[in-house]
């Protein structure tokens, strides 16, 4: 379970461009990882292109940006492009995944049916690889500049 103070599970996830990404890449940096359900819905597009326009300050903050789903690398690319985004984007593994392992992949009710979905959450995490803060349920708006203003802090 994703939890303040512990350390961040180096589990690698895959790349739009078919490489492979772990939260060690960016030892020494600040990360934030956002978890979201879908490529191209609406909320998801709205967070990561929120994302997207702070990506400079983020940069400036010392901070880089990874948004994860268990989305395709192709349906990755196609968001990419039809959103011009900035943002680096890895694909969870279906099974054993590092939002399994948070326990961000979990249990979701909609209309009645039950069913295993990514619980919109994002993760502050330090150069050190700790994690300094967890925003879980998310709510879009003002959520981006929200963790900037956390990554400046950190």
């Amino acid at each position: 379970m994703a939890e303040a103070g512990k350390k961040l599970p180096d589990i690698a996830m895959g790349t739009p461009d078919g490489d492979t990404v772990k939260p060690s890449d960016y030892t020494g940096q600040k990360l934030v990882l956002f978890f979201y359900p879908r490529d191209n819905t609406p909320g998801c597009t709205t967070e990561a292109k929120d994302f997207s326009a702070l990506k400079t300050e983020f940069e400036k903050a010392g901070t880089a940006l990874l948004g994860i789903s268990k989305d395709s690398a192709r349906k990755h690319q196609n968001f990419i492009a039809k959103h011009d985004l900035t943002v680096d984007l890895a694909t969870d593994a279906e099974e054993g995944g590092l939002s399994d392992d948070l326990g961000i992949w979990a249990e979701k009710q909609m209309y009645g049916k039950t069913y295993m979905g990514m619980v919109r959450t994002t993760l502050l995490v330090g150069p050190d690889g700790t994690i300094a803060q967890i925003w879980p349920k998310v709510k879009v708006k003002g959520h981006a500049a929200e963790v900037l203003e956390a990554a400046k802090a950190l």
